[in-house]
């Protein structure tokens, strides 16, 4: 079977996914020509960019695992991506068996693994929504029925809010979550900043331009912004390859000098 007759019906095979991107870099198998020349684009002007996005992974997976030790034990992961282990249901549940996710992503490749990956899981559900539409997400039947906002929750957006333009609104998508969660509520938070090189933004966006690929580079205060309403913990909102809870962690080893794409993490838990 090629690669085109392996495409979910519904998908464009000449336009990029961030999803598939994203699984590229990762060293995934799941993507396309068209998802390998946006990424191989942005290699060869900020060649680091794969180590950034391991750091940006690595952020999510031990954030997760911070929460659950800390005694969340419900997650909303918006924008999950094409599957990748230890995904955030298997890092959540090493810490307690009772942990409850919900995965939510519009890419249909993304649900299509999803629902093979989920087949035998109970107290984990995967749903094909748009974060654009948060009222459509925070009344599915498969959210309603694995998460009680009463108590705490944790909702990740790493890596998806600048495919979000301005236009959409990210602040508002942020605060429709937050209005709904209780205290002890946490937001996981990624995002690529207009602090990265002027080569890369200008690739990345020369490269996706039309695409829902293209990304919306936001400066640094812009991105704490989004945090309004939660107070920051641990080392605060910083690039991901220096995100740890323990300050005595390594940090993710980059290239030398600052990376040429910038993506900045943080946690925040949500104020009384």
């Amino acid at each position: 079977m090629t690669e085109l007759e392996r495409v979910p019906p519904g998908v464009d095979p000449s336009v990029p996914s961030s999803a598939r991107v994203y699984d590229y870099l990762l060293g995934g198998k799941d993507h396309l020509a068209v998802d390998r020349a946006v990424a191989e684009r942005l290699l060869a002007v900020a060649p680091d960019t794969r180590l950034v996005a391991r750091a940006n992974r690595r952020f999510q997976v031990e954030a997760v695992r911070h929460l659950a030790e800390q005694g969340v034990r419900q997650f909303i992961d918006l924008g999950t991506g094409i599957p990748t282990s230890p995904s955030i249901h298997e890092t959540a549940r090493a810490v307690h068996p009772a942990c409850r996710v919900v995965y939510v992503d519009y890419d249909p490749v993304v649900r299509m693994h999803a629902q093979v990956l989920l087949a035998d899981a109970p107290g984990v559900a995967s749903i094909q929504a748009d974060l654009r539409r948060p009222a459509d997400i925070l009344v599915d039947p498969h959210v309603t029925g694995l998460i009680d906002f009463d108590q705490p929750v944790c909702v990740l957006m790493v890596g998806v809010l600048h495919f979000v333009t301005d236009e959409e609104d990210p602040a508002g998508i942020v605060a429709a979550f937050r209005e709904r969660m209780s205290p002890g509520g946490h937001l996981v938070l990624s995002h690529a900043t207009a602090e990265s090189s002027p080569q890369a933004i200008a690739q990345l966006t020369m490269a996706t331009a039309g695409s829902p690929a293209q990304p919306t580079f936001r400066t640094r205060e812009q991105v704490l912004r989004l945090f309004d309403g939660f107070e920051l913990i641990g080392p605060g909102l910083v690039p991901v390859h220096e995100w740890r809870i323990d300050p005595a962690e390594p940090e993710v080893p980059l290239l030398d000098g600052p990376p040429q794409l910038r993506i900045d993490g943080g946690v925040g838990r949500l104020r009384a």
